[in-house]
């Protein structure tokens, strides 16, 4: 045993671990103190760079939650516009109704009504102008895609909303190229005569689409046709005399294109045809269009006939949109031609934390003369005119189609935002959830595991000053051998 003075090496021992526990205590503190237990890049350098990474992403996916937000109220202040221009097209419509009903209203009514639809459509082009969602325009155009005609000998209008084959549209041309061609439906009836003024001498009726002619028996077969063609209108159906003298015969042609407008004829008489009744059916035109979109050059068959009402030469996509072809565009379409250009203008959504998670969307555009292009060759709602019989018969046409597109507008525009952006903010949602919760586990401090760190730390240290204290009174022993020498 040795006893030394000046090098007391016990109360060295003590107070390096009483250094070494008043650190550990001062960390304790701190993480204590900020619920953190990364609070420098001395305390976990990996984790600090993880965790560091995930604080970025969640700020991310955090803002994109709320840009996501603002996309949907965007979404719903045009369709809140679109909602009040489908109003308006009803109202419309009622006095075009009003005024195909010649028998009663006169002329001061008709142009009372006229006034009035003329009034409404300047509304509608307000609202096409003036919806706007902060500073953004979002109906007139800047913020949709435009399709404009470059063949006007093949097309009479053409309809293109944002989307195209489920993709959004971009600026180029929209080409078309002939599967099947649109056929009118054709009936070439039996009996043979002289010529135009051949006597039927046949009494009794026919019947063509529902309408019942008579044939008294003294009448040409001019006149038959003159009453035939003077209710075409009504059927559907025209009349006309062909071939050579004395074999010539009455051809029953339909007025439009198409499997929806057929001929249906019932003769028990035999007045104009060899059998007691005739039918036939139009075919409809198939046609594959190609419209370039985010993902490229899209091509998708366009068929007509798809309504009820539909002629086969106006062709649809599932999605809206429509080009209604010219007859002549019928029968000289067979290669691939330019039909028309679109103009895109899109409105961009940051809907993702990071770069390229973005989402574009063309909103419609609802001005007048972009309105049911499709019921009327070369007509649209800003061409209503119910001052005369056709004119209220077509206006019910024309607006029938503007109603029809507004439907399909705001049924892709709530898609978007139903299908999309608030889908979207439930996903962001669960994806924010997820990485602050990792976050959390990498970072935060468990404060149950550090208040027991910290007691026993406090234990040591009033341990390590007792020790302390104690091994610095150790030298103290050697005034005893001097007293004792």
């Amino acid at each position: 045993m040795s006893l030394r003075i000046n090098t007391n090496i016990p109360a060295l021992m003590a107070l390096r671990n009483l250094n070494s526990t008043e650190t550990e205590m001062s960390g304790t503190i701190t993480r204590l103190s900020t619920g953190l237990r990364i609070n420098s890049g001395a305390d976990d350098p990996a984790g600090l760079i993880i965790s560091e990474g995930m604080r970025s992403q969640i700020k991310g996916v955090g803002q994109a939650i709320r840009n996501s937000q603002d996309a949907v109220n965007m979404t719903k202040t045009a369709e809140g516009a679109l909602d009040e221009v489908q109003r308006l097209l009803r109202d419309i419509r009622a006095l075009a109704v009003h005024s195909a009903n010649s028998a009663v209203v006169d002329s001061n009514t008709l142009q009372a009504n006229q006034t009035q639809i003329r009034s409404t459509l300047q509304s509608i082009n307000r609202i096409a102008e003036q919806t706007q969602f902060g500073n953004k325009k979002l109906l007139d155009g800047t913020a949709g895609a435009v399709a404009n005609i470059t063949a006007s000998n093949l097309a009479s209008s053409i309809f293109m909303g944002g989307t195209f084959n489920g993709e959004p549209v971009v600026s180029g041309a929209i080409t078309i190229a002939q599967t099947t061609a649109a056929e009118r439906a054709q009936v070439s009836l039996g009996n043979t005569f002289a010529d135009g003024s051949a006597i039927v001498t046949t009494t009794g009726t026919f019947v063509i689409n529902g309408y019942s002619f008579s044939s008294n028996g003294t009448e040409s077969v001019d006149t038959l046709i003159e009453k035939i063609n003077a209710m075409s209108q009504t059927t559907g159906v025209s009349a006309s005399l062909t071939g050579t003298s004395p074999n010539m015969t009455i051809d029953l042609k339909s007025n439009d294109f198409g499997s929806r407008k057929s001929i249906s004829f019932f003769d028990p008489s035999n007045i104009l045809h060899s059998s007691g009744s005739a039918s036939d059916s139009g075919v409809d035109g198939v046609y594959d269009v190609t419209v370039m979109t985010t993902s490229g050059a899209q091509t998708t068959s366009f068929q007509g006939g798809r309504s009820a009402t539909d002629s086969g030469l106006r062709l649809t996509d599932q999605y809206g949109n429509s080009i209604m072809l010219s007859e002549y565009g019928n029968s000289t379409i067979t290669t691939a031609v330019e039909l028309g250009q679109i103009t895109a203008g899109n409105v961009r959504f940051q809907i993702g934390g990071n770069s390229d998670q973005s989402v574009a969307y063309a909103m419609p555009i609802v001005f007048a003369n972009r309105l049911g292009t499709s019921a009327v060759a070369g007509k649209s709602l800003a061409d209503l005119d119910v001052t005369s019989s056709q004119g209220a018969q077509d206006a019910m046409k024309i607006i029938d189609d503007a109603i029809n597109q507004m439907a399909l507008m705001r049924g892709e525009l709530g898609s978007f935002q139903a299908n999309f952006l608030e889908s979207t903010i439930r996903s962001l949602n669960v994806a924010n959830e997820n990485l602050t919760s990792t976050e959390s586990q990498i970072r935060d401090a468990d404060m149950a595991h550090e208040m027991t760190q910290f007691t026993r730390l406090q234990i040591l240290k009033q341990s390590g000053m007792a020790v302390l204290a104690q091994a610095s009174q150790a030298p103290q022993s050697v005034l005893q051998l001097l007293q004792n020498g």
